[in-house]
Parts: C-alpha cells; structure tokens; sequence
C-alpha cells in the first residue's frame, strides 16, 4: 500500500469518526473481528447495512477475494488512538507491515503551550514584587527555610557530585532540600544560581506538572480539549496558584509533582492493562510490555521521592492504600487475576520500599516511620491482591471481602502499634502538628463556616470545584458499573483530599490535582451540553466491549479517540463560550491576583530590608547582634537577608507580641543583651494603647509624648507609613546641668527615609543640680538653651556626653 492510500484511510477514518457519536464504537467493533480473521463476511459483524456500506464506500473496508477486511488496520488504530500519521510502504499489502512517523497536532500543541503559559503566566503576576531592589524576594515566610538549607549545603558542597553534605541530617524533607541544592550545584553553586533556583523552579514545576495532568487527562478521556481544559482550570486554582507562585520555594512544589508523577504512572498501568483486555488481549501481554516496567520504575521511584518530600508525606500513601484495596474488589467483580494484573504495581512499590529505607539507613533521611511507609503499603497490598485473587476463583460476595480488608488494615496498625512504639510516638506526634496546629490561615477547613461553607471551596479552587465535584459523582457511577481502574485512580485521591481538605485547608492544593482532571472534563460538558462544542469523548455512545457488570449497555464510555484538532467556534457561538469560559474562570481570576499579592512583600518592606542590611554593614555587625525582631510571619524573610539564619521563627514568635503589646521598650534591651539587633514594626488596624511600643515607636519614633518618657535605644533607620524599623543601640548618654528639682527639655531632629523626626525628651534634674538622659539618635541636640552635637560613634558605643563642654 502507498503512502497516498494510507493517508486516504487515515482521512477517511478521520471524517467517518467526526461525522458519527459512535465512531469509536463501530470502529473497534470492526477492528476486532479483523483481528480474528484474515477475511470475513458480513455476518461476522454485528452492524446495520448502511453503516457497513458507509465503511466500504469510504475505503475504510475493502473487499479481499469475496470477503472483507480492513484497508489498513494500523492507520485505523493510529487514527483511533489519536495519532496523525503518515505511512511508508515496507512491504506488501498482505504482509501489512508499515513504519509510521507521527504528524504533530499542530492545534492541540499550540493549545498546549498556550494553556501551559497560562499556568507560568498566572504565577508570576508578583513579579515586580519578587526581583526589587536588587534582591530576590520570596513570598511567605516558609520559602527562606529551605533557602537557607539550599545556600548552606552549597557552602560546604564542592559540586553537585558532593553527596556527602545530604547524609547524616536531621530533615524532615530530605529529598525537597537535596533536588533545591542539586539544581542550584548544577547552575554553578553560587548565589545567583540559588536565587534563580529560589525564584524559578516553583514555575518550572508547576509547568511540568501541568503537562503531567494534560497527560493523564488524555489518556483517561482520550479528548484533547479536555487535557486543555484541565491544564487551564488546574492554572488558575487559587490556592495552588499561592503555594506555586514566583519564588515560592517549598516542599510543595516537590511534593505537587511527585505526586502528579504517581498518578501519572498509575494511571498509564490501569488504563494499557484495561484496553489490552477490551482489545481481547490477556494479563500477559500487558506484562511482557518493556513499557509497562519502565513506568513501573518511574511509579517507584516518584513513592520513594514522594515520600522523603516532606514531613507529612504518609498522608498521600493512604490513598494509595485505598486504591489498592478497591482495585482489588474491581479485578475480582470483572474475573482480573488480580495478583498477576498488578504485579507492576506491586513491582514499583518494591522499589520504592527498597530507596526509601535504603535512604533512611544509609543517608539517616527521615523519620524510620515515614521510610517504612511504602513497605507497609507494599506488604498491605500484596495481601489484599492475593485476597482477590482468591475471592475472584471462589466467587464469593464482593462485601466480605472489603470487610476483610478493613481488618486487614486494622491488624496492621495494631501490629505496627505493638512492632514498633516508638514509631507510633512519633506517628501521632506527626498527626498532631499537621491537624491540631492553630494560628495560620491553612489550619482552618475548606467548608469553614467564616466562609459561609459554599464560598469556601470558591475561594480556594474556585468554580472548578462545583464542576468537578458533579463528575466525582458520575465517577463513582461509573466505577460501580464497570471495570474502570484508571478513572477509579482519580475518583479515589479526590476523594480522600477532598476529605482532608475539609479538615485543613492546607490539602486543597493537592486535591487541585486530580480535582482538575475530573473540573476540566465537566467544563467541556458543560460546553457541549448547549450545543457549543462536541460531546466530550467518555460521554459519547457505547463500546461493545466495555459493558457493565449487569450486562447492560454502558451508558458513558471512557474509550476513544485524542481528537486531532481543536474546533474553534466564530459568530455568536464564540461569544457564548467566552461568556461561560468567564463565568467558569472568572472567579479565579478575581482571586488570584489578590492572594498572591498577600503572601508577598511589598516595596515598603523590602525598603525597611535594604534599609536594615545597609545599616548592619555599615557598623559590622555580625550575627547575633544583627538579628532582626519581627512579626513572626514576616521574621525569616528579614534575617535571611540581613544575617542568614533564617532556619526558624521561635525566637520572635514568642517574644515579638509581648514586646510591641508592653509598655517598657528599654526594659526590653536589657532583656535582648545582644541577641537582637534591629526591630521591625508593622501598621496596626486596631487602636493601641499609647504607652505601648507600639505607640511609642511606630507613631512617635520614640520621642516623648501621650505620658510617656521617650525611648533611650530603638533609633529609627526606615519609617513608611505601613513599616517601621529600627536600630537597637546602646545610645549616647548625656549630662545635663540644671535647677535643682527642675525639668530641662532636649530636642533634635534627623531624618531618615527623606522624613524629618524630631526627637523629643524631658531631662529631669536631681538635688545636685545634675541630669542625664541616653538618647538613641546622632546629631545635634538643643537641650535647654545649649547646644550638644552627638556622634553616631556614641550612639553606637554608649558613649557619655557631657553639654556645655
């Protein structure tokens, strides 16, 4: 056969699929009676006349001496999986042996580079508010944590082959802060390659996860508008849009993708092995595959990564777990082997098992606990495969055996309870910080009453959710009918982060994921349901060999084709679909930009920064004694600039509201005795005290005033209306003479920010005529009717001063 004539199949194919809802259906009913017989008949096949004359007519099946075969098999399968392709003869046409080199989409790969922009697009809008004044500044307070590990190991590493600076650490994730330091060893190790690591690799890693979910999209619905229409709800979900932003640098970011890798993987395993078995195939063939065992590996090793990612890491095998466990009680309901169907899973979880512990042992990664979690999943999932395997020969009730399971898992657990103690400790110690921490925003529920239960989800995942959560129903129907692991894959995670979202807000991120999968399929719907697009492709006629456990026809299909282009619609069709496109993400679009702007700094604060920095060099102040006292929200931001240490926040979160709330800010020098240095202010909305340190400094810079006495060591460097910071300093002393029982009062004025501060005090005067009073400011000061110039040296030295001499 010609190239010509195969083109001509693969356009007539094309335009048979575009011109019928049940293309796919009549196609794969065809291509499965070809593929028993080198010829048949008519009566072979279960189809009306007209459609199998439309079939010859087209070329799509010709006639071989007095039957009927297909023209050409593997352009019709190509077609079918969504694959342009161009044929090259290599033989004759009864050996049907071709080489095929595959067109590009040009539509679908501009749609996805657009919607994959979208997703770097939405998290750079605090770009003005990351690159300022020459440093690179990380929204939140979490990001200069693992800044401060990445810049560390780069200091002791003598390149990125250096692995020894990851083994013996105290992390509770190991892998987020090895990738940080890897990548920033690979960009030359110094601090411009860790500034670009901290700004960029949030984009890189939300851009690759979201061609990950286009991935998984397509070959779940093999629509391609649906793979778009994911990656773009995915690209606007607030709250991962926060955690992702421009040089938000967390174990997020590590731990969205990995997470997006396992179900990738997974996914990929149950949807070859499901369309091996409707094609006819056996188990075997699925396993004799060299790519089912390389993305076995990837599954792997994306657990062991997943696992070292963060401290709550346990919290994404128990889907997993469950996943397992029903899959299971599927492969029996449809006569699976279930054991020998999921030998790959079992075979990347043992790899996973083996580097994660490996890890543990040989590295001192984490927690023993945590490194043992695959294993646990792995032994929990042999177990209940082999379950199947024997509920499926002895065709028992499917009930008993999720009832076993469950007893399984409640065995485990005391075994692991009994086995292990010390690790239960440490398990619920880990249960308890992540869902009985208070004071951040992310520990309150999804469906949190403050948000009237309904806005809540709105705000976070934005209208997506509401779409999504409709086809999480229409999943769970599916899956109850008919033998769907992939899609009982993603109906699984999103429901079980749906539950955890609804416990801390803090896992909407995660649910994001699968969410916008399951969104993104419902937004096409939603399209085609009043006529403005075709139906998505899992909701289009039935497939004969996908029939549900009852017999009946299947009323929703998941089979079918990548559609090899995208239909733009024009005239008043394109205006109704901007219209619903707004309405679907135009919530998120109103939200996006604010909630990344809340998590940033402003120029204010960076100023105060520049401000703090410029001073601490300028007098050679060295850790501790350039320590930064802030909010504690705002605290690892100042010192990772102005001193490094930017590993914790203890310090200023118990101490900072103590000390803006009192009324005694000298008092509270004695109490640093060194161990901070400057002290930053924020506006307050509330109305405070005026004797406070609030008042005292952030309104009158420590002057006097509204009964108060003045401050002594606190000299303002940077004032704005929203920040204030300050110098603490020993400040310069002076002696005053005077009348005796009398009050002499001292003036000066300094500016700073291009503001003029007058510095006012009262020096009172005892019995023996003489006074002093420590002022924290430099310059020139009229106390009484003299005139005092104090140096800057004094301040800084706590020098005495004496007026008049």
């Amino acid at each position: 056969m010609t190239d010509d004539d195969s083109s001509a199949v693969a356009d007539a194919t094309t335009a048979f699929l575009e011109d019928h809802e049940d293309g796919e259906r009549v196609l794969e009913a065809v291509l499965e009676v070809d593929a028993d017989a080198e010829t048949w008949t008519f009566d072979d096949i279960v189809l009306d006349s007209g459609t199998f004359g439309e079939l010859v007519s087209r070329g799509i099946v010709e006639k071989h001496d007095g039957e009927y075969r297909v023209a050409d098999e593997p352009v019709v399968r190509a077609v079918l999986a969504g694959d342009a392709i161009v044929a090259e003869s290599t033989g004759t046409q009864d050996e049907r042996s071709f080489s095929f080199k595959y067109d590009i989409d040009v539509r679908a790969l501009s749609a996805l580079l657009g919607a994959l922009t979208v997703v770097a697009a939405a998290r750079m809008l605090v770009y003005n508010r990351v690159f300022q004044r020459g440093y690179v500044v990380s929204p939140g307070n979490d990001p200069y944590f693992f800044r401060y590990w990445m810049e560390r190991l780069l200091a002791e590493s003598s390149g990125p082959t250096d692995y020894g600076v990851l083994v013996d650490t105290a992390w509770t994730r190991p892998s987020s802060h090895a990738t940080n330091w890897f990548l920033a060893e690979l960009l030359g190790g110094d601090q411009w390659a860790a500034d670009i690591v901290a700004a960029w690799l949030p984009i890189l890693a939300s851009v690759a996860l979201g061609a990950l979910i286009y991935k998984l999209t397509v070959l779940l619905t093999r629509d391609v508008r649906v793979g778009i229409a994911s990656v773009l709800l995915f690209a606007v979900t607030p709250t991962h849009v926060v955690y992702t932003e421009l040089g938000f640098i967390d174990h997020q970011l590590h731990q969205y993708f990995w997470l997006g890798v396992t179900l990738l993987t997974l996914g990929w395993l149950a949807v070859d092995l499901q369309r091996r078995l409707e094609r006819g195939g056996v188990v075997s063939d699925h396993l004799r595959s060299p790519a089912t065992w390389v993305v076995a590996c990837i599954f792997g090793i994306s657990v062991a990564v997943g696992t070292h990612a963060w401290g709550g890491s346990p919290l994404l095998l128990l889907p997993l777990a469950g996943y397992i466990a029903l899959r299971a009680a599927m492969d029996a309901r449809e006569d699976v082997p279930s054991l020998h169907a999921n030998l790959p899973v079992l075979g990347g979880l043992t790899l996973g098992a083996v580097i994660s512990l490996a890890l543990n042992v040989r590295w001192g990664w984490h927690e023993t606990f945590v490194s043992a979690t695959p294993a646990m999943v792995l032994v929990g999932g042999t177990l209940v495969f082999t379950l199947g395997e024997l509920w499926r020969r002895q065709e028992v009730h499917l009930g008993g055996l999720v009832i076993v399971e469950g007893v399984v898992a409640a065995v485990g657990l005391f075994a692991f309870r009994r086995l292990r103690p010390e690790d239960w400790v440490a398990a619920q110690e880990r249960i308890d910080d992540l869902f009985f921490r208070e004071g951040a925003s992310e520990t309150m529920s999804l469906f949190a009453t403050e948000y009237a239960v309904f806005f809540g989800p709105l705000y976070q995942l934005g209208v997506g959710f509401y779409l999504g959560l409709a086809v999480l129903g229409w999943v769970a129907w599916l899956v109850y009918r008919r033998y769907e692991p992939g899609w009982l894959l993603v109906g699984t995670y999103t429901g079980y982060l749906l539950l955890l979202a609804g416990i801390q807000v803090r896992f909407a991120s995660q649910l994001a994921i699968p969410l916008a999968i399951l969104g993104g399929l419902g937004f096409v719907y939603v399209l085609s349901a009043v006529d403005l697009a075709r139906r998505p492709v899992p909701f289009r006629g039935d497939s004969p060999s996908m029939v549900d456990r009852t017999g009946a026809p299947s009323l929703a299909s998941d089979g079918g084709r990548s559609e090899p282009s995208i239909a733009l619609p024009d005239g008043r069709a394109a205006v109704y679909v901007v219209g619903i496109f707004l309405l679907v993400f135009g919530v998120s679009l109103i939200y996006v930009p604010g909630l990344t702007s809340d998590v940033a700094y402003d120029d204010s604060q960076v100023a105060a920064l520049e401000a703090i920095d410029d001073h601490a060099e300028a007098v050679e102040r060295e850790y501790p004694e350039n320590y930064v006292l802030s909010e504690w929200g705002d605290n690892r931001m100042y010192n990772h600039f102005v001193n490094g240490e930017s590993r914790g926040y203890g310090y200023a979160q118990s101490n900072y509201v103590d000390f803006v709330t009192g009324s005694d800010p000298d008092g509270w020098y004695d109490q640093f005795d060194g161990r901070v240095g400057y002290v930053v202010l924020t506006d307050v909305e509330r109305d405070v005290p005026a004797d406070s340190t609030q008042a005292q400094l952030f309104e009158r810079y420590g002057s006097a005033g509204n009964e108060t006495d003045g401050v002594a060591h606190y000299q303002a460097i940077f004032v704005d209306d929203d920040v204030a910071a300050f110098a603490v300093v020993p400040g310069a002393t002076l002696d005053v003479s005077g009348e005796a029982g009398s009050s002499v009062p001292l003036e000066t004025t300094v500016s700073v920010s291009d503001e003029s501060i007058t510095y006012e005090r009262d020096v009172a005067i005892g019995d023996d005529g003489q006074g002093t009073v420590t002022v924290p400011y430099a310059g020139e000061y009229v106390v009484g009717n003299q005139t005092e110039t104090v140096s800057e040296g004094d301040v800084l030295n706590g020098q005495a001063v004496t007026v008049g001499d």
